[in-house]
Parts: structure tokens; C-alpha cells; sequence
């Protein structure tokens, strides 16, 4: 008898600890989000796809795919948790004015300073945005879901992510997610369009080398670029006025402490944190919606409307140059804020039809532009959404 009571003891005792277990409370979509995880792993590490980002996010896919008995205050969106905790940065638009900080710490804006006109390639680019804003709004999401969703077209998960923790939260995983994984697919995604939109005459354009930029006007750029966008948008003041004051530091060269520290360990400290959240924030149960698959198709179509505005807006911008001043429509694609990857890609196919044209420097200019637009469309998007 006593056998038997000690037997049935153990069997409801291990009863209650299997429902405890992940194997108890797993899903298909468990399975399915793991796997994704899987792949951006296995891109980051075997293909070099934005390993800085890939391997935090897709690592915290997997963290947050672990499936866990409800109320033990482990996941990223139970109140009271670690995550929870740590993913508070992501909500409430902490971490993204950080990252910018370092962007700013680390951003040369010589070739933009340089050659001016080459702001208007970053602004031409920002035409994924509002194009993927207004199909947002033709295929049903609200006004603030689809001004979230459309920022994904500027190739900046910082942006993204504090454009959403503003307008659709409830949304900024699938948005974040999406925006860091066309970011890293860069050089898949935008080569094909730049050779479909150009001739072989316009691949070989060479552009004359930027001139030299002095110290002075290094200075002086963060701190009128601060005064002219943020005038204009005050709402992207966050974004804009850290950007900009990182790049100051850098450039003043009295606080080079200052400016090795925001663009060393504090931007990663602030990427794994941001990375670990956020790919942790796409637990099956709540990320997998109809909505999370339309974000992700909308990403990729206003990532290519971006790329195709920039490209085409060099070409038009040449029917007003003369010869020796035109520019190569390949750099056009450098006009969304994936820094550096999309100047790498004008770079990479540039080559390919000349060896001896480098266009990584002129790139540059409306890679950087692209930073700034970004941050401005996310200002004007904020100032009336909101």
C-alpha cells in the first residue's frame, strides 16, 4: 500500500513538472520561429550578412521561442521579467537615439559636406517610405500602423523601432524584424535593381574625386544640421539631435573620449541589448498573425521602391549635368540608411563593369544623407500621426 502512495506521489509529481517543461507548452509556430532564428544565424556567421545585428536577433529568436508555462515571469512580456525589463528600452524609444549617438560618433560626412546635391539622393530614396505608407493604407492598417510599417523602406531598424514604440507598438517586433533583415540582405536585394535600372554606359560614369573638406566645416556641419532638420521637425529631435551630437564629438577632436566611448562599447552594449529584445519579442503566440506576414511584404516592397527611387532619381538629376559633372546612377541606391552596406553595394557593382572606378567615397554622400532622411521621415511621419 505504501508502494502504491509513494508510486502515485511520483507520477503526479512528474506529471506536474512535464507541464513546466517547453515539451508541454510547444507549438507549431514555436517550431516555425525557431527555425527562423535558425537562418539568421546561419546567415550572419555563414554568409556575413550584418553579423552585429543577425546573431543578437536571430539568438533571441531562439530565446524567445522557448516555450515557458504562463506566469513565470521569464518572457519578454510578462511584467516583472528579466526581458521585460530589458525590452522597456525598445518600448519606449530608448535604445535607438543611443544607437544614433554612435552612428554619429563614427560617420564621416566629408563626402556629403563635399558635394552637397548628393543629399537629394538620400531624400529621393526615402520614397519607400511613403510608398509603402500609402499601399499600408490601401490594404487596410491604420494610419499610425502603416506610417511604422513604411519607415521599414529606409533599411534603419533603429528608426524603425522608435517610429513603432510610438505609433504601433503593438507591431514593432514584426516591423524591427523586418527592417534588420532587409538591412542585412543589402547586397542580395538591391544589385539586380540598380543593373535593371541602368545602361552599361551609366555603370561606367566616372565621378570626380570628392574635394577636401577642412576641420572648420567639419564642425560647423553637426551643429547647422542639427538647426535645419530640427527646425523643420522638431519631432525627430531625438534621433537627430544625438546623431548630431555624436558626429560632433567626433569631430571637434577635444572629446575623443567621449566619441571612442559612443562609438565603441556603448553602441554594442546597446546593439545586443536591442538585438536580444527584440528578437526576443517574436514569441509564436503573439508574432505570428496575418499582420506579421503583410509587415514583412511590405518591407521588401518599399525596401524596393527606395532603391528604385534613388537610382532614378540620379538618372534624372544627369539630364541637368553637364558631361564631367554627371553622376553614376549606381550610387543611387545608397540613398537608404543602411550604413555602410548599400555604399559597399554601389562599390561591389561598380567594379563589375570597371575595375579601376571606385565609387565607394561618393557613395558615401548619400549613404550618410540617407541616415538623416530617415530620421527626418520618421519626424514628419511622428508630428502627425501621433
Amino acid at each position: 500500500m505504501e508502494q502504491s502512495g509513494f508510486f502515485n506521489f511520483l507520477i503526479d509529481h512528474l506529471k506536474l513538472f512535464f507541464t513546466y517543461t517547453a515539451f508541454a507548452n510547444f507549438t507549431i509556430g514555436h517550431i516555425i520561429m525557431i527555425l527562423i532564428g535558425l537562418v539568421f544565424i546561419y546567415l550572419a556567421i555563414a554568409k556575413d550578412y550584418e553579423p552585429m545585428l543577425l546573431v543578437p536577433i536571430g539568438f533571441g529568436i531562439l530565446v524567445g521561442n522557448v516555450p515557458f508555462y504562463p506566469g513565470l515571469k521569464i518572457g519578454v512580456y510578462e511584467s516583472g521579467s528579466v526581458m521585460n525589463y530589458l525590452y522597456f528600452g525598445v518600448l519606449n524609444g530608448i535604445y535607438p537615439p543611443l544607437i544614433f549617438l554612435g552612428i554619429g560618433a563614427m560617420t564621416d560626412f566629408s563626402a556629403l559636406i563635399s558635394n552637397p546635391k548628393l543629399i537629394l539622393i538620400g531624400a529621393a530614396a526615402q520614397l519607400g517610405i511613403f510608398g509603402a505608407y500609402a499601399i499600408a493604407l490601401f490594404l487596410g492598417f491604420s494610419a499610425s500602423e502603416a506610417g511604422a510599417i513604411g519607415i521599414i523602406g529606409g533599411a534603419d531598424g533603429p528608426t524603425a523601432i522608435f517610429l513603432s514604440s510610438k505609433l504601433a507598438p503593438e507591431l514593432m517586433g514584426a516591423i524591427a524584424v523586418s527592417a534588420y533583415s532587409y538591412m542585412a540582405l543589402v547586397p542580395v536585394i538591391q544589385p539586380p535593381i540598380m543593373r535593371l535600372l541602368t545602361t552599361k554606359k551609366e555603370r561606367v560614369i566616372r565621378m570626380k574625386p570628392p574635394r577636401q573638406v577642412t576641420k572648420l566645416e567639419k564642425i560647423l556641419f553637426p551643429i547647422i544640421g542639427l538647426l535645419l532638420t530640427t527646425f523643420i521637425v522638431p519631432s525627430g529631435m531625438p534621433l537627430l539631435g544625438m546623431l548630431f551630437f555624436g558626429n560632433l564629438l567626433k569631430e571637434s577632436g577635444v572629446t575623443r573620449r567621449l566619441a571612442d566611448t559612443a562609438k565603441g562599447p556603448m553602441i554594442d552594449i546597446v546593439t545586443i541589448l536591442i538585438g536580444l529584445t527584440v528578437g526576443a519579442s517574436t514569441q509564436a503566440t503573439t508574432f505570428l498573425t496575418a499582420k506579421s506576414i503583410g509587415i514583412f511584404a511590405l518591407g521588401a516592397f518599399s525596401f524596393i521602391i527606395a532603391t528604385f527611387g534613388g537610382v532614378m532619381f540620379v538618372k534624372i538629376l544627369n539630364l541637368f549635368l553637364k558631361e564631367g559633372q554627371k553622376i553614376n546612377p549606381l550610387i543611387g541606391n545608397a540613398g537608404v540608411s543602411a550604413v555602410p552596406d548599400s555604399a559597399r553595394v554601389s562599390q561591389m557593382v561598380g567594379l563589375e563593369y570597371d575595375k579601376s572606378n571606385h565609387l565607394l567615397m561618393h557613395a558615401m554622400g548619400p549613404n550618410v544623407a540617407g541616415v538623416i532622411g530617415s530620421a527626418v521621415a520618421a519626424g514628419i511621419l511622428l508630428s502627425f500621426l501621433s
